[in-house]
């Protein structure tokens, strides 16, 4: 992955993300925190999960390495959930915008939950961080047609024809 690909990777996944809040924000409270029986229960916690490993994995690649979420990750409405994921977003496009192709492959050592202790290339793992949040939006279209609710397209071919759009092209 060259860096100019590691930053649109985490452009696009910046604008699927509030994509995704914006159809979430079309529910009721309710529906929002209704367990429909999915890896993570209900919209609510599959949104935390995907703004809890966005957080883990930056603090990851700042060399933080971290066996739990801070206090205070409750996030129990779209707008806390809004304006978490929108700090971690400009965060990670922020990240990847400073990075080189040297230090792409820079190697992350860290620890998950368990304790495991790991060490990957950084170009590997933000590859996977993509892939993990693709992998829940996925899981968030489903929850929402369950709900009645319309999901975002949120594919990285529709994104690149807004941008080419938006610039003209």
């Amino acid at each position: 992955m060259t860096p100019s690909e590691a930053q649109e990777l985490f452009l696009h996944n910046q604008w699927a993300n509030r994509r995704t809040l914006g159809a979430c924000e079309a529910l009721t409270p309710e529906q929002f925190t209704r367990n429909l029986g999915s890896s993570f229960s209900s919209v609510r916690d599959t949104l935390a999960h995907i703004v809890g490993a966005e957080w883990i994995w930056l603090e990851r690649f700042y060399s933080r390495s971290h066996t739990a979420l801070p206090p205070g990750w409750d996030l129990p409405d779209s707008a806390a959930m809004r304006a978490r994921i929108e700090e971690l977003d400009s965060s990670l496009v922020k990240f990847v915008s400073g990075l080189d192709a040297a230090a792409l492959e820079r190697v992350i050592e860290y620890k998950n939950f368990a304790g495991q202790q790991f060490a990957d290339p950084l170009t590997l793992l933000l590859q996977h961080l993509a892939d993990h949040s693709t992998y829940h939006r996925g899981q968030m279209a489903t929850l929402l047609r369950q709900l009645g609710a319309k999901p975002a397209s949120t594919g990285f071919i529709v994104f690149r024809r807004e941008r080419a759009a938006s610039a003209g092209k």
